[in-house]
């Protein structure tokens, strides 16, 4: 729910210090907002269908409300929660469940790859965004990911979303030591 003050106050978490921020929400924007649609428009059917029983009403109303700012929170924290490409190598996020800094040292390589489909794989992260990535990076020594959880696993390839997918690749290759 704090990204959607860092929302309205159009800041972003952690992409300053000489970092580059790369958003990533666009590709899903439509999708929330039309998900947010539909619970507003549940919100007034239930609304409607509810009203002879005040007390049902009001639960239902304040749990149909709580949908639909929650869900605008998950846009938000996409939005407010970009990848950060630095001197020291590059920050992959999703929203607040995703933070995964690899180091510029650890990077074999960065290209832009469209990708549709992602199967499971070991020491393989993948980041989709409305079922899509564009960017991949191998590594040549595996980083850590926690998980929203607390699971942890190495992975050597991680493959995420970009809306600006060719700038975050040369901002990860230009200027950068051999990659």
């Amino acid at each position: 729910m704090a990204s959607l003050g860092l929302w309205v106050a159009r800041r972003t978490h952690g992409a300053g210090a000489g970092g580059t921020a790369f958003g990533y929400a666009g590709g899903q924007a439509a999708l929330m907002f039309g998900l947010a649609f539909v619970c507003v428009v549940e919100t007034v059917a239930m609304s409607v269908l509810l009203s002879d029983w005040p007390t049902v009403h009001t639960v239902v109303l304040v749990l149909d409300v709580y949908t639909v700012v929650f869900v605008v929170a998950l846009h938000a924290a996409s939005v407010v929660r970009p990848h950060v490409v630095g001197p020291g190598g590059v920050r992959v996020r999703r929203a607040v469940h995703v933070d995964l800094w690899i180091p510029r040292e650890r990077i074999g390589s960065v290209r832009r790859e469209l990708r549709m489909t992602h199967e499971a794989a070991d020491g393989v992260l993948d980041l989709a965004v409305g079922s899509q990535t564009n960017v991949t990076v191998e590594l040549t020594e595996p980083v850590t990911h926690v998980g929203p959880l607390g699971g942890r696993r190495e992975v050597f390839v991680v493959r995420f979303h970009a809306d600006d997918a060719d700038g975050l690749v040369r901002a990860l290759t230009v200027g950068a030591a051999p990659l």
